[in-house]
């Protein structure tokens, strides 16, 4: 005996089946560090990915560090780490825990600037001033550690921070001179600065 034929489902009175939502992706959870800036705690929240140079612009307001190629390129975001200059945009604030950090920001003191900073404006060695911070970091970092560096040394370590502005020799004439000083030793007037003034200011009848 035959069985009988089944009937097929017709496409018909199949049922449309709803099409399955795809999963948003997981928002990645922010961390939160101590960072140590200027001589300063700040308990920051932020998303791992972030680097050290986004962190100390967008969280921590601290401006003076500057964005350049942001591929360790041209020297724009060095900042200085545990004494040594580090460009902030090839690394993250995560790995920055617990270390020293220090930004053009923290150079001055209560009792004016930075003998470098002081030195670079005394001889125009900024121009733009885009890349200044940089160059004053990397220069903080070499005196702290040789006080009387020779101009190859000052050209050699300096050399991985670009300026398309001056032509280089005003730098490192500054930190020479901001050597000399802070070794406490004199230094050449410079014409049209009153050289009383902690701020490098113009003298009166220039």
């Amino acid at each position: 005996m035959t069985e009988p034929a089944r009937e097929s489902a017709s496409p018909a009175k199949k049922k449309a089946r709803a099409p399955r939502k795809a999963k948003a992706p997981a928002r990645p959870r922010k961390v939160t560090t101590t960072l140590r800036v200027n001589g300063e705690d700040h308990e920051v929240a932020f998303l791992p990915h972030k680097t050290l140079l986004e962190v100390l612009r967008e969280d921590l307001g601290l401006t003076g560090t500057k964005h350049g190629c942001e591929l360790g390129e041209c020297g724009t975001c060095t900042v200085v780490v545990d004494g040594e200059p580090m460009l902030s945009c090839l690394l993250l604030a995560v790995e920055c825990d617990g270390r020293e950090i220090t930004t053009v920001e923290g150079l001055s003191t209560a009792q004016g600037p930075h003998p470098l900073q002081r030195a670079f404006a005394d001889l125009n060695a900024a121009q733009c001033g885009y890349c200044t911070p940089g160059f004053l970091c990397a220069s903080k970092a070499l005196l702290d550690r040789d006080p009387s560096p020779s101009r190859d040394t000052i050209r050699e370590e300096l050399a991985g921070n670009l300026c398309r502005c001056t032509g280089y020799g005003k730098i490192y004439e500054a930190v020479e001179r901001a050597a000399a000083v802070m070794r406490g030793e004199p230094v050449p007037p410079v014409p049209g600065i009153d050289p009383a003034s902690p701020t490098g200011e113009v003298a009166r009848g220039c």
